[in-house]
């Protein structure tokens, strides 16, 4: 396929983000690519590129926090295709990773053939899904709306919080005041519906359940 694509590829694993590389490569000549190797990077990347045409995501890279990441960046890039690859195969996975608005899910244990396939396909305007892996799932929509309204600094002061840092520790990473990590938490209790970060960590392991 010709191609002035701009791809990134966004997984913490280099084998794997080498391999993807090679791929997609191979299904389109000349494309852009770029790389990220966890939601922070990836956050600043798409900033640099605000128009890329796909973005191959991996569920479990640092920051990302499971389905609740592709939550996050498809309501913050409304335009964007994502294509979830992951190491999992299970049809929940896979169900919800489309009803939250995935264009497509490639496991990793494809091969190239299915790999190369997969991207043109995805380019090609035609979203992937493994045949036979996906069933309706809305269960999880009420939440992940909740998700999507975070703003970028809140879905990280989420993200920390389930990792179970203190307020103190998450003003020191983020190099900000712990009264800003307070209104912070106050916001998204606000925005997810509960009252102390013990629900709030709760309902995002429902989530990634």
């Amino acid at each position: 396929m010709d191609s002035t694509y701009t791809i990134i590829i966004a997984d913490d694993h280099p084998l794997f983000r080498n391999a993807l590389f090679q791929s997609v490569h191979m299904a389109v000549s000349g494309a852009n690519l770029l790389e990220a190797d966890s939601h922070d990077a990836l956050l600043t990347l798409l900033e640099k590129e605000p128009e890329p045409d796909l973005l191959l995501l991996d569920l479990k890279m640092p920051g990302a926090n499971g389905m609740s990441g592709l939550i996050h960046l498809r309501a913050a890039y409304p335009e964007l295709p994502i294509v979830v690859v992951s190491a999992s195969e299970d049809a929940p996975v896979v169900s919800q990773a489309k009803s939250h608005g995935a264009f497509g899910f490639i496991p990793k244990s494809s091969d190239m053939r299915t790999l190369i396939s997969a991207i043109n396909q995805v380019l090609g305007g035609e979203p992937y899904f493994p045949q036979g892996l996906v069933t309706d799932s809305s269960s999880y929509n009420d939440l992940a709306e909740k998700i999507a309204t975070l703003t970028p600094q809140q879905y990280k002061v989420l993200g920390m919080l389930s990792d179970g840092l203190l307020n103190k520790q998450i003003a020191y990473e983020l190099n900000v005041s712990e009264a800003t990590i307070k209104a912070h938490m106050t916001a998204i209790f606000r925005k997810l519906g509960v009252k102390n970060r013990t629900q709030a960590v709760i309902l995002l392991n429902e989530l990634n359940a």
